[in-house]
C-alpha cells in the first residue's frame, strides 16, 4: 500500500469530482460501503452532506473512516 495520497474519482450530485486519499483509507472506505451494502458513491455523498463547511471532504472521509474503526 502506499502512504501517499491516490487520487479517485466520484460522482456527487450527478458530477465527477476527485479525491485524494492514502491507499489505507481507500481500502477501509471500500470495505465501509460494502458492509453498509451501498455503492461507495453514495457513501461519499452521505460524509459529504454531512461534514459541514469547516472539513474539505477528504479530510471528512478520513475522520469517518477513523470513527468506524474506533467503533469496530
Amino acid at each position: 500500500m502506499s502512504a501517499r495520497p491516490v487520487k479517485h474519482s466520484v460522482t456527487l450530485q450527478g458530477h465527477r469530482t476527485s479525491i485524494s486519499l492514502e491507499d489505507a483509507f481507500w481500502h477501509e472506505l471500500r470495505d465501509l460501503a460494502r458492509q453498509k451494502e451501498m455503492p461507495i458513491n453514495a457513501l461519499v455523498a452521505q460524509i459529504d452532506a454531512d461534514r459541514g463547511v469547516e472539513a474539505g471532504l477528504a479530510s471528512a472521509i478520513r475522520v469517518y473512516v477513523l470513527r468506524a474503526l474506533k467503533e469496530r
